[in-house]
């Protein structure tokens, strides 16, 4: 049986989980908490490689700020779309205002940016405030 590596939103260790179309029922071996959390994280200087760098799903990062007004209005947006990924993709949020130097190296002009990572590489970005159902057209390009 064929495995992935999912990386526990709440306590940040990594999960070894057998391939499943959809899952029930899936638990952190650490914390026990629900796998299935789609709600984003937010992610530090502290747990940003080990999700980036140790997921076998994508990784859906949500570059933005407080201030920031279209980021404030993507945000139900954001968490609407996450809704639809469970154990499929990882959604994510960086405050570049408290972590800034996790946006540094990524060349992060405008927010909202969102990159989307796999393997522990950037592979698509969009810059600019998108809607549910274009944040889940971004991310199904990179499912399976």
């Amino acid at each position: 049986m064929s495995t992935i590596h999912i990386v526990c939103p709440h306590c940040h260790k990594i999960n070894r989980i057998p391939v499943k179309d959809s899952y029930n029922k899936a638990n952190c071996g650490h914390c026990r908490q629900s796998l299935l959390n789609t709600h984003p994280i937010e992610l530090t200087p502290q747990t940003f490689n080990t999700h980036i760098q140790n997921s076998d799903i994508p990784v859906v990062v949500d570059f933005w700020a407080p201030w920031c007004g279209p980021c404030r209005m993507m945000a139900p947006a954001f968490e609407e779309a996450a809704e639809q990924f469970p154990l499929k993709a990882q959604f994510a949020k960086v405050n570049t205002e408290e972590y800034g130097q996790l946006a540094a190296p990524f060349g992060i002009r405008g927010i909202p940016t969102i990159i989307v990572f796999k393997n522990g590489q950037e592979v698509d970005r969009v810059s600019g405030a998108l809607s549910a159902g274009q944040i889940v057209q971004l991310v199904s390009r990179h499912i399976g």
